[in-house]
């Protein structure tokens, strides 16, 4: 079974405190997304502006349940969005066909 991946790319809101939105951040996840079906990981990458949610799940359709059931986390979800331009979101989907680990060294 391969592991899938939410990816979703977005900018902040002008003048928007980077902290708080990660604190935002911190708590939906600990309080919502990682008890959500399927959870792995979820990773918040950044270049200059733009940034992206990479949140792994068991399955595929753990991926696209999370998506429909985002809305239920209520005051956390609103909270966190409410740092984020939504017009900026980019939404993609994927499947993991491959992943590398650090091989360890030897001596």
């Amino acid at each position: 079974m391969k592991n899938a991946i939410f990816y979703v790319s977005y900018k902040l809101k002008e003048g928007a405190s980077v902290s708080e939105f990660l604190q935002a951040s911190e708590t939906l996840n600990n309080e919502y997304i990682s008890k959500q079906k399927g959870f792995v990981s979820w990773k918040q990458v950044a270049d200059g502006g733009t940034w992206a949610d990479l949140l792994t799940f068991e399955t595929m359709e753990d991926a696209k349940d999370f998506e429909t059931n985002s809305g239920n986390s209520g005051e956390l979800a609103q909270k966190f969005y409410s740092y984020i331009n939504l017009n900026s979101c980019k939404v993609h989907y994927f499947a993991v066909e491959r992943s590398y680990e650090k091989v360890g060294e030897t001596d």
